[in-house]
């Protein structure tokens, strides 16, 4: 993003940020984001990483390593000691920027003391190596896989800026003017579409610490926090994950409240969400609408609109991207692609494929049947998604969590998360039941199990960004998926 162009004719007074008994308008965001850059020019810093909880400072730092022309690499809250240092020396850090209580980066670290916007840091410096990279850089994403080493997603202002553009573009009909950011700044969809979209179009953006919307680390969600906060803030728009969007509509549905009539948008992204769970969503006055992308895209492709919106779907594609299905049914995007990965010398394709199955209608909306290399065969030479089956089951009262199995095998078995230990045996057992019915018959459960721990990075079961540990989980619960069925009986 061109920091001058993209806020050209904003006016300097509007508010444009609130944080934690903090507030900025547009002129003094610039200003002191222009103070840090001249700051990290002066201090010779390339490569600056930042590891702080959402706020103010974070929207600073970032605007202000555009404005310097150093390469900024967010790094996630939840991301562990480990990854943190593989990220640093992967990307050739040579500045990190945290919060006073914020362990050192490195060993033997002695930072300085700055403030942004009242808000009091440290920034730690080194000499790094370094390292190669795309032409172009200015961010650099890091996503864990299902191995949990984290990949750097390079991509540049073109990039990033085409999608806020072709966002602000899609959703001007709804006029939003105020957002609360309900992701971490350093999730790249929060960061485009929750930062970089409504700032360039004068909007106000709220930024609060993560605990005041809800979340723990990368997967403990508190529903009545997000409520408070959405009536507290009174937000036009929304950014969440499916399991946020669950568990909000059932918080919700037991409390008997509404969402507060603010809301025009609350867009779902990061994993299939299911018309079911929209609909309900929907019922206490949530206007939910699924998304799709992914961070080689620089965040989102396709979104549901108001007026433009077919349930069960990802939606059609954005201003910004094209969006085709190549002949083994994989998704292919252009349009707003990253620039490659960090450390490697591949250069991108024109049109990018995603890994992921599924099928464009004739109304041009993309449905997505899950990722390309988890399709299960089964015995009988069925290819089933996963996540398809996944997504019916998520979609019933009592299913948190569900992960199914089933290569090679004669039917499909599940492991199954509920919301609370409240949850019995013989709910999630009916809960199968209603799945099984929205499902052909290769397709449905004939095992399952009860999980012995959530999914989530703490248990070792999911990845630091929460995608489940296939291996791990069947590992875990072997001996109940695979235990040996009675012997028929043939007299």
């Amino acid at each position: 993003m061109n920091p001058v162009a993209a806020f050209t004719g904003i006016d300097p007074t509007a508010l444009a940020l609130q944080g934690d008994g903090m507030a900025l308008r547009h002129g003094e965001l610039d200003a002191h984001s222009r103070t840090l850059a001249t700051r990290l020019r002066a201090q010779g810093i390339r490569v600056l990483a930042t590891g702080l909880d959402n706020g103010p400072a974070w929207v600073i730092a970032d605007r202000a390593t555009e404005i310097a022309g150093v390469v900024h690499v967010p790094l996630p809250v939840f991301f562990t000691p480990t990854q943190t240092a593989h990220v640093l020396q992967a990307a050739g850090v040579d500045a990190v920027l945290t919060s006073p209580e914020a362990p050192a980066p490195w060993p033997g670290a002695n930072g300085e003391a700055l403030a942004l916007a009242e808000t009091p840091l440290r920034l730690y410096r080194r000499t790094a190596q370094a390292v190669k990279r795309p032409e172009g850089t200015t961010k650099i994403t890091f996503t864990s896989g299902t191995t949990g080493t984290p990949k750097g997603v390079c991509l540049s202002s073109a990039a990033m800026e085409a999608v806020a553009q072709g966002l602000a573009q899609a959703l001007a009909p709804l006029n939003i003017q105020r957002h609360l950011c309900a992701l971490p700044l350093p999730v790249l969809l929060e960061n485009i579409a929750g930062l970089m979209a409504p700032l360039s179009q004068g909007a106000a953006c709220t930024v609060l610490p993560l605990a005041q919307v809800g979340l723990t680390g990368s997967s403990s969600f508190d529903p009545a926090r997000l409520q408070a906060a959405v009536l507290a803030h009174e937000p036009h728009s929304l950014i969440l994950l499916p399991q946020m969007l669950r568990g909000w509509t059932a918080w919700l549905q037991h409390t008997g409240q509404r969402a507060p009539d603010s809301l025009r948008m609350v867009a779902v992204g990061g994993a299939a969400v299911g018309a079911p769970t929209l609909l309900a969503a929907r019922a206490v006055g949530i206007p939910a609408y699924e998304g799709y992308g992914l961070s080689e895209g620089a965040s989102v492709q396709t979104l549901n609109l108001p007026g433009a919106d077919r349930a069960g779907s990802a939606g059609r594609p954005l201003p910004h991207a094209q969006v085709r299905v190549n002949a083994e049914g994989e998704i292919e995007t252009a349009g707003s692609l990253f620039s490659g990965y960090l450390g490697s010398a591949t250069p991108v394709p024109a049109w990018w494929p995603t890994g992921d199955l599924g099928h464009i209608d004739a109304d041009g909306f993309v449905h997505l049947h899950g990722r390309r290399s988890n399709v299960l065969i089964t015995a009988f030479g069925r290819n089933v998604s996963p996540e398809w089956v996944e997504t019916a089951l998520t979609t019933q009262p009592g299913v948190a969590q569900a992960v199914v199995f089933g290569e090679g095998e004669p039917t499909l078995s599940a492991v199954l998360w509920p919301w609370s230990p409240a949850v019995s045996d013989a709910q999630l057992q009916a809960a199968v039941l209603d799945a099984n019915q929205q499902l052909p018959d290769y397709a449905r459960i004939q095992r399952w199990t009860r999980a012995r721990a959530a999914f989530t990075p703490d248990t070792g079961l999911a990845t630091a960004n929460g995608r489940p540990r296939r291996q791990a989980i069947e590992a875990l619960h072997g001996d109940a998926l695979h235990a040996p069925d009675p012997a028929p009986s043939f007299s």
